[in-house]
């Protein structure tokens, strides 16, 4: 058991004199023995029945006890031998009861003895507890004694509730804790798992009540805690309680912190492991914490989660805390409970081992997310970038920045993706007929039932007036796409959007927005929705979905978690071979001469990309819009998504930090 550690179930001990008590259940059945004839069985049937009542109610004040003993005093020595055991309530069933000559010695449980020649009989119980691992079963027995008078009356000691148990002993019930699995990353690289933290509070017994409340004060000030919250914590607690302020990494647990706490009577640290992640921002998002359970969490486990355990308390590790907890094993053990608490070497009567937590497997590349997290440190708003595969949908990266606040931007931001998803007006352009070398007009400005559209400030002049689809997606001219707005009924959008991957609702296990291409309720909002705006929304996640379907010549399922099954609803008009290279084609262009310029150095294979900026919000004192910056690409078996709620625009914001991680994939191969 040395790979685990001990939980035991808290309790409240009120010491009591040792004492006579009765413990029975059931419906007794007696046998026949030297002498005792029908009447007395029944009477002793009937003493063993009152037993069962009071065991039930843990009250023997109508219980008949055998040589006078004090029905309040047996019922606090019988409460004391198994307050130990917690709430739980065990099953005691009556096997027999064996008549003995009168005055007959005989094997039974318990310590009275009656008058010399006074009939006995020996009822044998059988015990079954409800232990979290099983039930724990077992047989004892009960001396019964009659009283001369037609009655029957129970001597019990303490080996009644358990046959080895001797006087002054207790049950005490010790949970044995699994070892949690590890959240593992691609190539089994352990991202969650036992690493060394260290524990900071204050310990009562080291400290007299006058400095109680400076300890108390100093470690929350040490630490950055609540000071009052805190102090009424420690005030609270037992005497003996060491009362936890903050668990923090051991690389945090800084020198000067160190000595301001020894030279506090009283403060301590306990150098321990937590289940973490390399860093404390490390997807932070979506691997979630462990910590201890709330009331909340508790309560709704059914039973499963103690106060106290160590539990998944959001993201992968709430989902699937079940999985990773595995199954708490127990000791009941036999102590000598001294009068100020403490207990002396345990006897261990009974164990069951626990099963250790299964490890939750993921595609996340340990290295490729460090590095993402790194390029988005310096980001201000919130941000992310997304990489996966296309030939599998394995996601390798899914990186918030610290302006989303502990928020999944990532995998479920729900932002207009702007012209990143002209990828899919692209599409049913193509589907109406409109082919990449045929020509639109991108005029300086595209009215709509009154609204006018126009493309982005810098805008290259040169490409206005009648130019090619190719060079209208290159340059991401938004006025030619709204002109051809006729081309493209509202469902069509819809159904060239699900063919990419967009749009389309999946449980993958983990917080993931496929985003939304409904059907316009207008003739301008079915021009927004040309351009990615209106009611189009996505997340970086599903973005780079829909560029790594271009890429593999399908819609593009994201895997994260490669043991749970997600079945891909088909597209109703799934992506065709000659339009994915079409596609290719259009998004290739974007690099080699429109905004995505700046990839075309990149090292290794072609780069096909788009960029994006989406207006939102209401306009500033000077009338100008916020603006999403966005920029998708793919690269050989790599499709990324780089996201920056404010930004300048796609290529400026978004655009280099997309190159970054690009090229990091390349060094880290």
């Amino acid at each position: 058991m040395s790979a685990h550690h001990h939980r035991h179930r808290t309790r409240h001990r009120t010491r009591t004199a040792a004492a006579v008590l009765l413990l029975t259940t059931g419906l007794a059945a007696c046998t026949g023995g030297g002498g005792g004839d029908e009447a007395d069985r029944a009477a002793a049937r009937a003493a063993a029945e009152q037993a069962v009542r009071g065991l039930a109610a843990r009250d023997l004040a109508e219980v008949p006890l055998a040589d006078g003993a004090d029905p309040a005093t047996a019922t606090a020595a019988l409460v004391e031998v198994v307050d130990g055991m917690g709430d739980l309530e065990p099953a005691v069933t009556l096997d027999e009861v064996e008549h003995l000559a009168g005055g007959q010695g005989g094997e039974s449980g318990g310590s009275g003895e009656g008058s010399e020649g006074a009939p006995r009989a020996t009822a044998t119980l059988r015990w079954s507890w409800p232990l979290p691992s099983g039930a724990w079963t077992y047989t004892s027995r009960l001396a019964l004694t009659g009283t001369g008078t037609g009655d029957w009356a129970a001597a019990w000691s303490p080996d009644v509730v358990e046959p080895s148990l001797r006087p002054g002993e207790e049950l005490e019930l010790v949970e044995l804790a699994p070892a949690r699995g590890d959240v593992l990353g691609r190539g089994g690289a352990a991202l969650v798992t036992e690493r060394p933290v260290v524990r900071v509070g204050v310990d009562k017994t080291q400290v007299g009540r006058a400095g109680l409340d400076r300890a108390a004060r100093t470690v929350a000030q040490a630490v950055d805690v609540d000071p009052a919250a805190y102090v009424e914590q420690v005030r609270a607690a037992g005497p003996r309680a060491f009362v936890e302020a903050i668990v923090l990494r051991q690389e945090d647990t800084t020198p000067r912190l160190v000595r301001r706490l020894r030279a506090t009577p009283g403060a301590v640290t306990i150098g321990t492991t937590r289940p973490l992640a390399p860093s404390r921002d490390f997807a932070a998002a979506l691997l979630g914490r462990v910590g201890e359970a709330t009331a909340e969490v508790v309560e709704e486990s059914g039973g499963r989660v103690q106060p106290g355990d160590l539990v998944g308390l959001s993201g992968l590790a709430g989902r699937y805390d079940e999985q990773l907890a595995g199954t708490p094993g127990v000791q009941v053990r036999a102590v000598v409970v001294g009068d100020d608490g403490a207990t002396g070497e345990p006897r261990v009567l009974h164990e069951a081992d626990p099963v250790d937590g299964e490890p939750l497997r993921t595609t996340l590349d340990l290295e490729l997310q460090t590095r993402a997290e790194q390029l988005l440190a310096d980001v201000g708003p919130p941000s992310a970038l997304v990489a996966l595969r296309p030939s599998s949908g394995e996601v390798l990266v899914l990186a918030d920045g610290p302006g989303s606040a502990g928020l999944p931007t990532a995998s479920f931001g729900q932002y207009a993706p702007g012209s990143t998803a002209k990828v899919v007006t692209a599409l049913a352009l193509l589907r109406a007929g409109l082919g990449p070398d045929d020509t639109v007009t991108c005029a300086p400005q595209e009215v709509v039932d009154g609204r006018a559209f126009s493309n982005y400030d810098d805008y290259p002049a040169a490409d206005l007036g009648r130019i090619t689809l190719r060079r209208a997606i290159a340059s991401s001219c938004n006025t030619a796409l709204i002109a051809e707005r006729r081309r493209v009924e509202p469902s069509r959008l819809t159904e060239a959007a699900a063919a990419l991957g967009l749009g389309v609702d999946h449980d993958l296990g983990f917080p993931a927005y496929f985003g939304q291409v409904p059907p316009p309720a207008s003739r301008t909002g079915a021009a927004a929705a040309l351009i990615g705006q209106g009611q189009v929304l996505a997340s970086p996640l599903a973005m780079a979905a829909v560029v790594a379907s271009v890429q593999a010549g399908r819609a593009v399922l994201p895997q994260l978690l490669p043991d749970q099954r997600v079945d891909q609803v088909a597209p109703t008009t799934p992506l065709t071979e000659r339009e994915a290279a079409q596609l290719r084609d259009l998004l290739r262009a974007v690099v080699t001469s429109g905004s995505g310029s700046a990839l075309a150095d990149a090292p290794g294979p072609p780069v096909l990309a788009k960029t994006g900026t989406a207006e939102h919000g209401e306009p500033d004192a000077a009338g100008e819009l916020a603006t999403h910056a966005w920029m998708v690409a793919a690269q050989g078996d790599l499709a990324v998504a780089a996201f920056v709620e404010d930004g300048a625009s796609g290529s400026r914001t978004a655009g280099p930090l997309l190159e970054a991680l690009l090229r990091a994939a390349r060094d880290l191969r």
